[in-house]
């Protein structure tokens, strides 16, 4: 899961959110992100999907099965 931390970190920034602010979209709080952004947990399938619809790109991007 390092990709999933890494890419999400970076399409957060790409995007100009701050974690707070990705928590508010994705309806989860400014600590879930960071503890995913960090490595020390994983989102559920409900943000991961969440998360997918915000950034505009596939779980298989996110998670760091492919590069597209």
């Amino acid at each position: 899961m390092d990709k999933f931390r890494y890419r999400l970190k970076e399409l957060r920034i790409e995007k100009g959110f701050s974690q707070k602010k990705l928590a508010e979209l994705i309806g989860s709080n400014n600590s879930s992100v960071c503890d995913w952004e960090c490595g020390r947990s994983e989102p559920s399938l409900f943000y991961l999907v969440k998360l997918c619809k915000v950034f505009e790109v596939s779980a298989d991007y996110l998670l760091g099965v492919s590069d597209f």
